[in-house]
């Protein structure tokens, strides 16, 4: 199917955003051979933004190019996931302790609405809306950080995350329980412990982790 661009936005981050998106969901298996010709033309645009999108994926891992041969897919392997969710669960652990130094009530209202919308969107049943307030509740943690290097890391690995939470968020037909976790996880925060907010992020993100694994290994099993 061929597939249109917006031209407002960068075209070698919507072709990469739709790759990784393909990889990640197990559309496109490793070994599977591409070609810049072929992307050009599906994406309707010149080889320019096809290979800024590569050089970006193949810096996620995703992708290896072999000239003249052309480019194949690495895929994702369980080391993968567990090297993913590992740099995820250091750089948001640091993240959240430094963002509970926050007292400013306002400050912390994004995170508090992230958490409502959450909710609402588990009632709906909603996983596109449920996704979007998911990413924005974490997002706020690094925000509430002031560090912006450390804010700067985890919008590095971003694209890659957001493939990997859509994934996971899809394979919960229920998103009541995931909703929760993130108003536990809130209420934990606000409440000073650090010892216990670190507790429930960390299982938090071990329960996500364990998801996509398994995902995996039904994709192997078909």
């Amino acid at each position: 199917m061929t597939r249109s661009v917006q031209r407002a936005a960068s075209l070698g981050q919507q072709i990469a955003d739709i790759i990784r998106q393909r990889i990640v969901r197990g559309e496109l298996q490793p070994g599977d051979r591409l070609t810049e010709e072929s992307l050009a033309d599906e994406f309707q645009v010149s080889r320019g933004p096809v290979r800024d999108a590569i050089t970006q994926l193949s810096f996620e891992k995703l992708v290896e190019v072999h000239k003249p041969r052309g480019i194949y897919i690495v895929g994702l392997t369980d080391d993968d996931v567990e090297q993913l969710y590992s740099l995820r669960a250091a750089l948001e652990q640091l993240a959240l302790q430094r963002a509970m130094r926050v007292s400013d009530d306002a400050r912390w209202r994004p995170s508090r609405e992230a958490v409502t919308r959450m909710l609402e969107a588990a009632d709906r049943g909603d996983h596109a809306d449920f996704l979007a307030a998911d990413l924005d509740f974490h997002a706020q943690i690094y925000a509430l950080a002031d560090h912006p290097r450390l804010e700067g890391a985890w919008s590095q690995y971003l694209p890659t995350f957001t493939s990997l939470l859509d994934v996971t968020i899809n394979h919960d037909e229920d998103l009541h329980e995931s909703a929760a976790d993130h108003d536990r996880l809130y209420a934990v925060m606000r409440s000073g412990d650090v010892a216990a907010a670190s507790s429930v992020l960390a299982q938090h993100l071990a329960g996500a982790e364990e998801r996509m694994t398994m995902e995996l290994a039904a994709r192997r099993e078909a």
